[in-house]
């Protein structure tokens, strides 16, 4: 027999005819009903904001590339796994895109819908007044001279949408707080939309200038390039720059000596070829703007400058050095240099380059204040085959000595940010008697064997910089200030609806008013009932027949 509606009990489940389960279709409809829900939503963009927290507390590529560098030194096994989840590259990563995605999908297909109820509410004119207005939260009755059309035109002036009919009004305002809902779900999709913009048709680059040096936005300038997916070598304005000079200020006394005070690039721009030359300062919070293409400093450190003589008697190497920093405290600095043209055999150099260096008491040297007041380097030298020309690639800030030959060693091995442990510690210690006191400006030393000389020669600065191309920016903005104004709109005005209805009193010309009203915000009857006091006052009521009504705001 077969089971009809009448048939069922309670708590029990009937399936659809023809089948068990729901079908492809039916969990395609439950899918996407799910993901366009608000709860999802909100738990997609909670996702979000914790997926980003990473990207703000571990280094990230591109742009702490150094601090990336020693993380895996000191915590190899830690950041291999760190890197595995794509921890040191979060916004390029496949489950932040995956999160991405879902939330875009999830606000469009929550707002589109929501989109259409309230165009709808908004041509809506407001219900008709119930028969019993005293069951409303809020209500008072008194007598007043008045009509309809007066009463409606009292709550239009107060800002009501009216409706009237034989013997009432009707009235609703706060529409808005929908209106700002809707807004703040339609700029955080703007907001995503000029994310997704940025990556596709941005691009950004880092680059390692040192005083003097030139830079020009070409794809073959940059130390690390990432174009967006849109982009091409065409696409990159056609600006160029000079750094002429860099310039840090640090505290000299008190409590925080050596703390940075402020840090000034002097930069010489041409915003496109044969264009006229500016003078720009850049500074940290201050980037340079050309053509929408913004550069920022970074950061900095020293690059002391050598000349190296070979051993038969040849200029091998002659430059500026970029040295990485080992104590960010008093910029003590390390840095390599390999020089593949020397000749009977390669040479390679470690350096130590102290700011302001002076001597420990148990005879050892160190920085004790980040500017150069008394620059000086300490040395060591190796020569042998550099392995330069395997074609096995090598870092410039690395020296591996495990075929090379000590020559000499200046001072205690000190192995900081940027140089290879073993380069020093697999190295054997050169006789006591060739070691040699800090170099300062202008000197040189003798390398052993007839093997060379190596001469400091000054000390220039460098600044780490990085160029962006992000056409999302202005667009991600407004989106914000948008989103902000939505959110403040949703947060501050309640729905609310107030009826009244006339009666012709029974002696005399005054007419009984009855009016009624409610919020449709969970929580804002309380601050409602200030403002249907005053409107119950605006309609005519004098103070005590408003004040008599006790229980009408309950």
């Amino acid at each position: 027999m077969a089971e009809t509606t009448t048939d069922r009990k309670p708590g029990m489940t009937v399936k659809p005819p023809g089948g068990g389960g729901l079908g492809a279709t039916g969990w395609l409809r439950w899918g996407w009903r799910t993901l366009t829900s608000m709860r999802t939503a909100l738990v997609l963009l909670f996702l979000f904001a914790i997926g980003s927290i990473p990207g703000s507390l571990i280094p990230q590529r591109g742009v702490a590339d150094d601090m990336v560098a020693k993380h895996f030194r000191d915590n190899p096994e830690l950041s291999t796994w760190l890197d595995r989840l794509w921890l040191y590259d979060v916004f390029q990563a496949p489950w932040f895109a995956a999160i991405y995605l879902l939330l875009f999908l999830s606000l469009v297909g929550c707002v589109i819908p929501r989109t259409g109820v309230h165009l709808k509410e908004l041509r809506r004119k407001p219900p008709a007044a119930p028969r019993n207005l005293g069951r409303l939260p809020h209500h008072a009755s008194f007598t007043a001279a008045t009509s309809v059309e007066e009463v409606a035109s009292r709550l239009r002036k107060r800002r009501f949408r009216v409706a009237t009919g034989p013997g009432w009004v009707a009235g609703e305002k706060g529409f808005l707080r929908e209106s700002g809902n809707l807004l703040f779900h339609i700029s955080l999709l703007g907001l995503l939309f000029a994310v997704g913009a940025g990556s596709l048709y941005g691009y950004r680059g880092n680059v390692l200038l040192v005083e003097g040096d030139g830079f020009s936005n070409t794809v073959a300038a940059y130390d690390r390039y990432l174009p967006g997916v849109q982009v091409s070598a065409e696409s990159l304005s056609p600006f160029s720059f000079t750094l002429k000079e860099f310039q840090a200020t640090y505290i000299v006394e008190g409590r925080q000596r050596g703390q940075a005070l402020d840090f000034e690039a002097d930069l010489r721009v041409t915003d496109e070829p044969g264009g006229p030359e500016r003078d720009f300062k850049l500074k940290v919070n201050e980037p340079l703007d050309s053509g929408g293409t913004m550069t920022y400093l970074l950061g900095n450190g020293y690059a002391p400058s050598f000349t190296v003589t070979d051993g038969k008697g040849q200029v091998a190497f002659d430059g500026p050095v970029p040295c990485l920093t080992a104590d960010k405290a008093t910029f003590a600095s390390e840095c390599v240099i390999k020089v593949p043209d020397a000749e009977p055999e390669d040479l390679g150099f470690l350096i130590r380059f102290l700011p302001t260096s002076v001597k420990m008491k148990d005879g050892t040297y160190a920085s004790a204040f980040p500017a150069q007041i008394n620059p000086e380097v300490e040395v060591w030298a190796f020569s042998g085959d550099l392995g330069m020309d395997n074609g096995t690639p090598q870092s410039v800030y690395e020296l591996n000595s495990d075929k090379l030959k000590p020559l000499l060693m200046q001072g205690k091995p000190v192995v900081g940010h940027g140089v290879a442990p073993k380069s020093v510690d697999a190295a054997p210690k050169a006789p006591a008697g060739e070691q040699a006191a800090p170099l300062q400006v202008g000197q040189s030393l003798d390398l052993p064997g007839g093997a060379g000389k190596i001469t400091f020669t000054g000390v220039k600065e460098w600044v780490t910089l990085q160029t962006t191309y992000d056409p999302g920016r202005l667009p991600a903005l407004i989106a914000s200030v948008l989103a902000v104004a939505g959110l403040v709109l949703s947060l501050s005005i309640r729905r609310r609806r107030v009826w009244v209805r006339l009666t012709e009193a029974k002696e005399g010309d005054a007419t009984v008013v009855e009016v009624g009203g409610l919020t449709r915000t969970e929580g804002g009857d309380a601050a409602f009932a200030g403002e249907f006091d005053d409107i119950v006052r605006a309609l005519g009521a004098r103070p005590a027949e408003n004040a008599g009504d006790t229980d009408a705001h309950e």
